[in-house]
């Protein structure tokens, strides 16, 4: 497709979130005014900080519970994403197996209660966010890609947890959503849902406001001391005293600086299509909805919304030097571009298709591609951050170990090897910024090649990661 087609397809987009300009946004909540003090201080409202919050009103419906929001509940990461719903909280089965082969069978377990849970949860609380359980396929577009997938699919059968699980020739993934790409799959029946992303975060605001939360939009947490037995946290309008304090702030620097190294932030960019006609639906076939990305380092993850759209995003994952969260890396026209380009080699039937929205925004990275846990201040306390993109789901997960390490509880959760040990920190730049477009080259070259060099080799042997 020429430059110019791309162009034309790009030039009616509008550089905002989709999901975020839903007129059913609820309006923000007033920040905070003058001192509060409460038993637990949920900092962040995103889904970590709204999951924390409801789950502990759930626990203990009698506890008194703040959370407090830097800017408006779902405006970062968790209203920006592309609502896959993923039961994995490993980032995968390879990923799990490479870091926890031990555990991966717990681990697959409780993910897939985990989603089930969340499930359950919007029933109970009204929550409609177009939740659909359709499942997902990994999708290869290269031999060698499906080389990788069926090594994939019969560890998964050695292991027992191939249930729901098809390896797909290429006229089978093709029967499911048609594009001249596809060699092949890895079909996910029950393991992944689809979302409304935006609407997934105000629903568990209206469900943890209806339990109580007290909930300030607008307030950003600055600082985080001990006092007496408990803790405090400043916001330019007040202090919040808490007994125990859960920190949701992901991709933000946290509250314990000790942390920081831990994650960098990573930007990911999508964009959106007009809805399709009937006619260009039936052009893809997709009647079963499900999410797809393909099995690329540099990947593709693409879904039908509510209202047949195409949401398409990956690909570029771009780390700032400095590593700091920036406004201006919202946007990045180049990587639009690179991306509608993608979308019609991937659906040429496409061809005319117009996009209606670009944006992007910051993921919080780490070296082992899957969330970490932890305390601080004596147990008083607790933080999750480092999904890497994996969030939506994991989030409700990583509230639940929150509040557990809270508690002093030893639970299932606890004893797990990846919630007892942490990730290899981030180097300071440049180093950090160099070894970061050192591995995404090297992985560019095995997405060409299929072969993996001695660079990416070290990084395994090492224990460190790069993705979006």
């Amino acid at each position: 497709m020429s430059s110019a087609h791309i162009t034309a397809s790009l030039t009616d987009a509008r550089p905002s979130p989709f999901w975020l300009e839903d007129p059913g946004r609820p309006a923000a909540l007033p920040a905070l005014s003058g001192d509060e003090s409460c038993d637990l201080l949920v900092v962040g409202g995103g889904y970590s900080g709204l999951w924390t919050a409801l789950l502990a009103k759930e626990r203990d419906p009698g506890r008194d519970v703040v959370l407090i929001e830097a800017q408006e509940i779902g405006w970062a990461a968790s209203g920006r994403n592309g609502g896959f719903c993923a039961a994995s909280l490993t980032h995968g089965i390879s990923n799990g197996l490479t870091r926890w082969p031990g555990e991966l069978a717990k681990l697959e377990e409780l993910g897939a209660r985990n989603l089930d849970g969340i499930e359950d949860t919007l029933r109970r609380h009204g929550i409609d966010c177009a939740f659909e359980r359709s499942g997902e396929i990994d999708v290869a577009t290269a031999p060698h890609q499906l080389d990788g997938l069926t090594e994939t699919y019969e560890e998964l059968r050695r292991l027992g947890l191939d249930e729901g699980v098809e390896l797909l020739d290429r006229d089978a993934v093709r029967a499911e959503v048609d594009s001249p790409t596809f060699v092949g799959g890895l079909y996910d029946r029950h393991g992944v849902a689809m979302l409304d992303p935006a609407k997934l975060a105000w629903g568990l605001k209206r469900a943890c406001a209806d339990l109580g939360v007290r909930i300030h939009e607008h307030t950003p947490g600055t600082a985080l001391a001990a006092r007496g037995a408990g803790m405090a946290v400043r916001t330019p309008y007040g202090r919040v005293f808490a007994r125990r304090v859960a920190l949701g702030t992901n991709v933000f620097p946290s509250l314990v600086r000790r942390i920081r190294p831990l994650t960098v932030p990573v930007y990911d960019y999508v964009l959106v299509t007009e809805p399709l006609s009937a006619e260009q639906l039936a052009s893809v076939g997709w009647k079963n909805r499900q999410g797809l990305g393909d099995s690329a380092n540099q990947f593709h993850y693409f879904r039908i919304t509510a209202d047949n759209r195409i949401l398409w995003g990956g690909y570029d994952a771009i780390y700032p030097y400095g590593g700091k969260v920036r406004a201006e890396l919202d946007h990045r026209p180049e990587t639009y571009a690179r991306l509608a380009e993608h979308f019609f080699a991937c659906f040429p039937q496409l061809e005319g298709l117009r996009f209606t929205h670009t944006w992007g925004g910051a993921i919080d990275t780490c070296t082992r591609f899957s969330a970490f846990f932890g305390t601080a201040h004596a147990g008083k306390v607790a933080y999750a951050a480092g999904y890497t993109g994996l969030g939506v789901g994991a989030t409700r997960f990583g509230a639940d170990v929150m509040l557990d390490l809270l508690a002093g509880e030893r639970t299932e959760r606890t004893e797990l090897e990846m919630v007892r040990r942490r990730p290899l920190p981030f180097p300071p730049d440049p180093i950090a910024w160099a070894g970061i477009e050192i591995t995404k080259r090297s992985m560019a070259r095995e997405d060409a090649t299929g072969r993996r060099d001695l660079w990416l080799r070290t990084m395994d042997r090492l224990g460190l990661g790069f993705d979006s």
